[in-house]
């Protein structure tokens, strides 16, 4: 690859920020020297190994690589035969950690996709026993646990023991008559032996061993002589002490040196292993997927997001490559967003090359390309004499010695930085030179006649990015297909430059460079607002099917509501007509046993009556059994008196007038037992006599022509039984009539009859449930019964 086109495309900035959450130092070099691949078997294989890392880490909550130091020239000390120390020790038991807990984490894990890993885990070495033994010897950087051998833990209980005794007699000598020749009644040590510190003039009083002086003079440190064998024999067991840890802490390190080159390779695999966590922690971080890659030159980004800008601003771009065309003309307005589209193309193609996934969507494919060529921004370079547009056009030269048909050029503004009719015909004869390569690319450019060029040549395509005109904005999105306009002066306009001048640079242009620029800006704008049309046509289609989705919906179960109810009504009606049925079969069979007799008893024809009493009740003949009809007419004080029947609307019942004032417009009537006061306007004259005291406004159910369904019944006046009994049939009847909500008129009055029917209301089969009547309904002298 390039070197300077990697730098340009910034993958260095994207490495950077993945070492950052690699833990090893190993693991963060491999990530820094990474280098994109051209081979697609080394490419896919990278890609599966991070996808495998993503699974582990983030599906399966696996622990990434424990920390340790690098331990090279440790490792390379010890199979030199040379002693390590406690703190080097420890550094190599960190090793053997970490590589044990990568080894476990990796082979514990029950998922068959993970097959990556899992073989390069198979690398790892591991020793847990030199790992716990130098954990339980080794308890710090500078010190070894007396338990570290039988020997050293004899030695230092004896040192311990010896210390003690020392301390014992010195301890008799500074509390005893010695004391007063004594600089200060304290024990301390000199040269690793204990000594007790003398006045300068009492030094001949103590017999012993001068160790020092004091600077002052005033004071010589003695070792007396009856501790003078005791300490002799504190420095021979120390001696010990010294020897035993050299030999513990040698044959510790012997052991780390037998098996150097296999922690060596522990170092390697598990900066490998880091290194691909390191990938997909960076790509988890950035919401990545996983690439499809090829290497037929075939790119197509999906919504992909620049992984260098601040992903709160960054805007998705799409953009396809390689399929219908090899080549594509950006252009648009400045700072519109052309050169990151083609940084971020080269980018992803790298990115994936280098085993990492890409922040776009699922979908996205980019090239395993041989080459990539970028040649973006301002390079002059001073030291060597070049001007911006030598520094380019060396660059573009290049390209195309080094440009072949698995290469991916990518050029900002070519033929820029120099006469724009000598500029535009380099750039013509460039891509030219390209298309007959068969390289892809991406170039980006403000020349008209090379935009009119893309549309005369196959394999190149326009492309624009897109410019709000009403707020003079980029919108930072690209649309293939249509050049964009440059808009220079409007966002000159807009940053506030001067109206005259610009309104002079109009008169400038060129007629058909003016011409070219109205109608590419005009076709853009037209674009823009179809594509804001269509955008709320489909949000309005989506809308509309959502709610016929809930039409119908709701029409299917209003269909299943309607079959079901039918269905209980059905089976009801043919449960009451059973019922009934048998119920008549018995009278009869009753009255048929009766007339058996040659004679008739008095006692024989009230049975018979009574029998066909029962019979006529129930309504099982062929007639049509009716209580009276009424026809109702407005009530006026003209036409109104005492003892009038009336229909009250508001109680929905037949009552009788018990006084008249005219002058009001009032009447006082009764309803059965209730008596109230209302307004002639509200009540309407029943033709005929007041009902008697056990008819019933409702039509029975005869075998004969259908009758309208009855939606209330009226049981003022009756008795307890009677009501129950003819609220039963009235329920039994809505019921078969599919009724949903039917009403019972049984008034206030002591509240007996509304208690009874409340609870033969609340054990019936057919009843949902039921209220009282609300304001305007008859209030507590109606029941209002919802059917299952």
């Amino acid at each position: 690859m390039d070197e300077k086109s990697l730098s340009r495309l910034e993958l260095n900035k994207v490495l950077s920020a993945c070492a950052d959450y690699a833990c090893l130092g190993g693991a963060k070099a491999v990530i820094a020297d990474l280098k994109p691949s051209s081979d697609l078997a080394a490419v896919r294989d990278m890609l599966a190994r991070t996808g495998e890392s993503l699974k582990l880490l983030f599906t399966h909550g696996a622990a990434g690589i424990e920390y340790f130091d690098d331990v090279s020239e440790l490792i390379g000390r010890a199979s030199k035969r040379s002693t390590l120390s406690c703190a080097e020790l420890r550094q190599v038991c960190a090793l053997l950690r970490s590589a044990r807990l990568a080894y476990t984490s990796i082979n514990g894990v029950a998922d068959d996709d993970i097959v990556l890993l899992r073989g390069d885990s198979a690398r790892i070495y591991y020793d847990k026993r030199l790992e716990d033994d130098i954990t339980e010897k080794v308890i710090s950087d500078d010190e070894l646990s007396d338990h570290a051998s039988a020997a050293l833990y004899s030695i230092r209980s004896r040192i311990k023991s010896l210390n003690e005794r020392i301390r014992a007699k010195l301890g008799e000598y500074v509390s005893g008559d010695t004391a007063k020749y004594l600089q200060d009644g304290i024990v301390t040590m000199r040269g690793d032996r204990f000594v007790i510190p003398v006045k300068a003039e009492y030094r001949s009083r103590v017999k012993g061993l001068v160790h020092d002086r004091s600077q002052s003079g005033a004071t010589f440190f003695i070792e007396p002589e009856y501790v003078l064998e005791l300490n002799n024999e504190l420095v021979a067991l120390q001696i010990d002490e010294r020897e035993e840890v050299e030999r513990i802490l040698k044959e510790l390190s012997s052991r780390v040196g037998d098996m150097a080159e296999r922690l060596t390779c522990d170092m390697q695999v598990l900066a490998e292993i880091d290194s691909y966590y390191a990938r997909a922690q960076y790509c988890y971080s950035l919401k990545c997927v996983a690439p499809q890659v090829n290497k037929r030159g075939y790119v197509n980004i999906i919504k992909g997001r620049h992984p260098l800008i601040d992903k709160n601003k960054v805007v998705p771009v799409s953009l396809e490559l390689g399929g219908d065309y090899n080549f594509l003309l950006i252009s648009g307005a400045n700072t519109g967003g052309k050169t990151v589209t083609l940084k971020m193309c080269g980018l992803f193609c790298l990115m994936a090359a280098c085993g990492f996934y890409l922040p776009a969507a699922e979908g996205t494919a980019v090239c395993a390309f041989d080459d990539i060529f970028c040649d973006v921004g301002d390079s002059q370079s001073i030291e060597e004499s070049l001007s911006t547009f030598s520094s380019h056009i060396t660059t573009v030269i290049d390209m195309c010695r080094r440009a072949e048909a698995g290469s991916l050029v990518l050029i900002d503004e070519l033929g820029g930085g120099t006469n724009p009719d000598e500029g535009q015909a380099l750039a013509k004869a460039v891509v030219e030179h390209f298309l007959a390569v068969g390289c892809r690319g991406i170039i980006t450019t403000h020349f008209t006649p090379l935009k009119e060029y893309a549309y005369t040549v196959d394999g190149i395509e326009n492309a624009s990015m897109e410019f709000d005109s009403s707020t003079l904005k980029p919108l930072y999105s690209i649309k293939i297909g249509l050049p964009g306009a440059s808009n220079a002066l409007a966002i000159c306009r807009r940053l506030g430059m001067d109206g005259d001048i610009l309104d002079r640079a109009v008169t400038f242009l060129s007629e058909g460079g003016r011409a070219f620029e109205n109608i590419v800006r005009r076709a853009e704008e037209s674009r823009v607002e179809a594509e804001k049309k269509l955008e709320e046509a489909n949000a309005l289609q989506a809308q509309w099917k959502q709610k016929l989705a809930e039409v119908n919906r709701q029409i299917d179960s209003l269909n299943k509501q309607r079959e079901k109810l039918a269905a209980t009504a059905r089976a009801e009606s043919r449960r009451i007509i059973n019922e009934r049925t048998a119920e008549a079969e018995e009278l009869l069979g009753e009255m048929e046993e009766l007339f058996k007799k040659e004679e008739l008893s008095q006692s024989d024809l009230i049975k018979a009556r009574t029998l066909k009493n029962k019979l006529s009740d129930a309504a099982y003949g062929g007639e049509e059994v009716q209580g009276r009809v009424t026809d109702y007419e407005q009530a006026t004080p003209q036409n109104l008196k005492e003892g009038d029947s009336v229909f009250f609307a508001k109680l929905q019942s037949v009552g009788r007038v018990l006084s008249v004032n005219a002058k009001k417009g009032e009447a006082e009537i009764a309803c059965g037992s209730i008596k109230t006061r209302c307004k002639i306007s509200e009540l309407s004259m029943v033709g005929g006599a007041p009902p008697k005291k056990n008819e019933v406004r409702v039509r029975s159910a005869g075998a004969s022509a259908p009758s309208k369904p009855m939606l209330e019944i009226n049981v003022l006046g009756m008795t307890v039984p009677e009501a129950l009994y003819e609220v039963d049939n009235f329920i039994d009847r809505a019921v078969m009539d599919n009724l949903e909500e039917i009403k019972v008129i049984h008034g206030v009055g002591t509240g007996k009859l509304r208690s009874a029917i409340a609870d033969r209301l609340r054990s019936h089969k057919n009843v949902k449930s039921f209220r009282l009547g609300r304001y305007g309904e008859g209030e507590t002298g109606v029941t209002i019964i919802t059917l299952k």
